[in-house]
């Protein structure tokens, strides 16, 4: 096989050019019996072999860099740079990352995993280089799914005004830029891109530029051609802004991409080269469901279907399914989402009141401050997004929905450990930054039914409130503890005494299997249902602690600004002398893995906070009890 022959970054300049296409098959079948057994982002990185093997084919790697938006498409890059080993364990804890990490290699020179990054960080590598009179080259690798977030455009206008290389990538793999590329235009790039053309161009403008007249004169034959070209060239946007465009070019034709990015590395400012990619190329399956493919469980490859299919219900199939009969009962009520209707499971809603949906686009800034331009013309808006994302939003959600105190609604998906996504995607900051912001209120559910409960309530609640939920199959015990929901109250599961643990959601199932332990053990222990982590139930805690003489809060979030704190805050100044555990996940960024591993490692799992509790406050009593 060819690709056993790359063991190192610039290996593949080894690789004859016949021998390219087959390379690239090689490619392909790697990761489809990889992915296929690990689970990962399948169709992104199906489709943007060729583009990444030109890329290093043109490039001397690590000294020349790579930024990679989002970085869901990193994998050839990986293969391509000695890490085939590391896809044995690929997303799991201890193992290689899905996504670009500057610890795992040096031909990694920047950490991504959000969108609409790579422009900024591109341009400050290219500021660093200019600056230390370095040499190099820099790309910056966007989707034109990232080209939909605000980000890319703020970098962009800047970029405009570069004097030095700068090239960006723009990985199109939906063609609807292209679809409007016609006979004339393709001929008239095939002119641009060609030598004689660009070196005629460069010495027309070195000479102009010479001469006292030269600034005006060249800003003049620009604007005189720019009005041809608005009507036959793709790309005039990005020309407009100062940004050299060149393309569409085939993606998947290596030698066509590395003829272009020729001519991108000698431009002195700012290019765009628009690339046209197939997301999931090579695999059926993910040719014609690439939403299914984009981040894939371990699956068949024959049939491409999952190799444990889904048997319960998860949190997001419920939060779909009640949205569905809200949108029926309420026609006040619109629903937003950014790029994501499958992910969020609002693709259902869509179908039925396809006018109360709005998909903006990888931009959760303006998918919040829309929300509440739409809360403030009197509709009801539930905006559904991951946990991680949300946090993008957080001058907007503080800004133009809490400061006027609108009732927007945020259904909040994949909160606390989400698994294999890692640090970029772990949800465990929300309840700390979302309940520093004043008018904001936040609810967790302890399992299915009452996340139905809870998302009834939001929707009928007259001001910001943020309603939190795991990754995964819904909790679906306990049924019979269906109290209503009312504002800022807990619920009792077991009252009994001594210890008290009072749960955030997800934990509640946690703290069932630390009562069963700690019963075993003999002692009395009750469950409190927070329900609650803005506004807390003070009530509830006055009550637990009258005749407990321990409180444990258990969360699956960050300490600092987490529910814990604000308990703690609560109980030293009204109750000093209780004993206070506060169960959560350390200050620190939580890597890829399982995550029931990764619940162990950070010690928010059940027998871990068992052994802290007796550790803490039982053992060294007992012990001193038998010494006597």
């Amino acid at each position: 096989m060819i690709l056993e022959t790359i063991e190192k970054e610039n290996d593949i300049k080894n690789v004859a050019p016949e021998n390219w296409n087959r390379l690239a098959e090689e490619i392909r079948d790697f990761l489809i019996h990889k992915i296929s057994v690990t689970g990962g982002h399948l169709g992104s990185n199906l489709g943007a072999v060729e583009l990444t093997m030109a890329l290093h084919l043109s490039l001397n790697l690590p000294q020349d860099k790579i930024v990679w938006d989002v970085g869901h498409q990193s994998y050839t890059h990986k293969l391509l740079t000695g890490r085939r080993s590391g896809f044995e364990n690929l997303r799991k804890y201890g193992g290689m990352s899905g996504f670009p990490k500057r610890k795992e290699s040096e031909c990694d020179c920047f950490d991504t995993g959000h969108s609409s990054t790579s422009i900024s960080a591109g341009l400050g590598l290219v500021k660093a280089r200019d600056l230390r009179n370095e040499d190099h080259t820099i790309i910056s690798v966007i989707g034109d799914g990232s080209l939909t977030g605000g980000m890319a455009y703020e970098a962009l206008n800047n970029a405009s005004r570069l004097k030095k290389n700068f090239i960006i990538v723009l990985n199109d793999n939906n063609m609807s830029i292209s679809e409007n590329v016609g006979g004339v235009s393709k001929y008239l790039n095939n002119i641009r891109t060609a030598d004689k053309y660009l070196d005629m161009k460069e010495g027309i403008y070195n000479s102009l530029m010479e001469s006292k007249l030269g600034e005006p004169i060249v800003t003049s034959i620009r604007r005189a051609k720019s009005s041809v070209k608005q009507l036959v060239i793709p790309g005039m946007f990005f020309e407009d802004m100062g940004i050299t465009y060149l393309g569409p070019v085939d993606g998947h034709n290596i030698n066509a991409m590395i003829k272009v990015l020729r001519e991108a590395k000698r431009c002195k400012s700012a290019v765009l080269v628009h690339v046209i990619t197939q997301k999931g190329k090579g695999f059926a399956p993910a040719e014609k469901h690439p939403a299914r493919f984009h981040g894939a469980e371990p699956f068949d490859v024959e049939t491409g279907l999952p190799l444990t299919p889904k048997t319960k219900s998860s949190y997001t199939d419920v939060f779909s399914t009640v949205m569905c009969k809200l949108g029926d009962r309420y026609d006040d009520i619109v629903a937003i989402t950014a790029a994501m209707p499958d992910g969020t499971g609002l693709k259902r809603f869509r179908n039925l009141y396809p006018d109360r949906f709005f998909d903006v686009g990888i931009a959760e800034e303006h998918a919040v401050t829309f929300a509440a331009g739409l809360a403030a013309g009197g509709m009801r808006p539930v905006v559904a997004v991951y946990s991680s994302f949300l946090q993008r939003a957080y001058d907007q959600i503080l800004h133009d929905v809490c400061i006027q105190n609108l009732p927007v609604v945020f259904a909040i998906d994949r909160a606390g450990l989400v698994g294999s996504d890692g640090e970029t995607h772990q949800g465990i900051f929300d309840l700390s930054y979302l309940s520093s912001i004043p008018n904001m209120h936040i609810m967790a559910p302890k399992n299915k039914w009452e996340l139905s409960d809870m998302l009834k309530f939001a929707v009928a609640f007259r001001g910001p409130i943020a309603l939190r939920y795991p990754r995964g199959e819904a909790y679906d015990e306990l049924r019979e503890y269906r109290e209503p929901i009312c504002f800022g109250k807990a619920e009792w599961i077991y009252h009994e005494s001594d210890i008290a643990l009072v749960a955030v959601g997800s934990m509640v199932k946690t703290a069932l299997t630390v009562r069963d332990a700690l019963t075993k053990r003999g002692y009395r222990c009750s469950v409190i249902n927070a329900r609650f982590v803005k506004p807390i139930d003070t009530e509830i805690l006055d009550e637990a602690v009258r005749n407990h003489s321990i409180l444990v809060t258990m969360e699956e979030n960050v300490t600092s600004g987490g529910f814990g704190e604000k308990v703690r805050d609560y109980l030293d100044e009204n109750h000093p002398e209780t004993k206070l555990l506060t169960i959560s996940i350390p200050d620190e960024y939580v890597e890829h893995g399982n995550v029931e591993i990764l619940r162990r490692e950070v010690g928010i799992d059940a027998k871990t906070i068992e052994d802290r509790i007796l550790k803490k406050y039982f053992l060294q009593e007992d012990l001193i009890i038998e010494q006597r």
